[in-house]
């Protein structure tokens, strides 16, 4: 089945989206799952709180709370589809998905989303290997941020929640030109950002030149993305 049937066929209820960010992966559940009732984005971080709110303003069954992830301040079974999308690498996963289990009503979804970090083409590993040196830089400033996990280390996660009907998909998109000018040239400014966040760590600076230089010889795209759904 399709990505699109599956979802197309889910009333997801009363949602909940932790580590929810901006809201960015709101838009996927509004434009794939058949209906809902109401979506909650949590989410520790009070800055991401004006971009959410700007994002659904004319939504008035969308909104936004602030919350650590790993203690949900809400009852036993208060929802009906709950989801997280590529923030398990931010957090500690074992608890955060516990917490998400508990506060799933009987029968209700649980969705983890996640990039990992194997089986990717040579251009996703770009991104991959990208995406750890952000990890890097983001850790010597005292952010959480891991690696990326491998599809095994996801699943295996999910599986040991006891989930039912569990199905999973692997999405991605390798139809872009992976050395496209225009891209580039948006990532090198990234690469500027995060080498100046490196300052005092010539290490992650050079790293940074490394990874620079592979995205012009190899290319970029978004490494592929493991969805995980079940019933509880």
């Amino acid at each position: 089945m399709e990505p699109e049937d599956y979802f197309g066929a889910i009333s997801g209820g009363r949602i909940l989206d932790v580590a929810t960010g901006d809201g960015n992966f709101i838009h996927f559940l509004t434009d794939s799952l058949k209906d809902y009732t109401e979506i909650i984005g949590v989410d520790n971080n009070k800055v991401v709180a004006a971009a959410f709110s700007e994002s659904f303003r004319k939504q008035r069954n969308i909104h936004f709370q602030l919350m650590d992830a790993h203690k949900l301040d809400f009852g036993d079974d208060s929802f009906d589809f709950v989801c997280i999308s590529n923030s398990l690498h931010h957090l500690d996963p074992e608890p955060v998905l516990r917490e998400m289990k508990r506060v799933l009503r009987p029968g209700g979804f649980l969705l983890v989303s996640e990039m990992y970090n194997d089986e990717q083409t040579e251009a996703q590993m770009t991104h991959v290997l990208l995406h750890h040196w952000w990890a890097a830089v983001d850790t010597v400033n005292d952010i959480v941020h891991r690696e990326t996990y491998t599809r095994q280390q996801l699943l295996d996660m999910v599986s040991a929640l006891g989930l039912t009907d569990q199905t999973t998909f692997d999405l991605n998109d390798l139809s872009d030109d992976p050395k496209d000018k225009d891209f580039l040239a948006q990532l090198d400014l990234v690469f500027e950002s995060y080498t100046q966040r490196a300052n005092g760590h010539p290490d992650l600076q050079a790293r940074g030149e490394e990874l620079k230089a592979r995205a012009k010889e190899v290319g970029f795209h978004s490494a592929t993305t493991l969805m995980v759904i079940g019933k509880k």
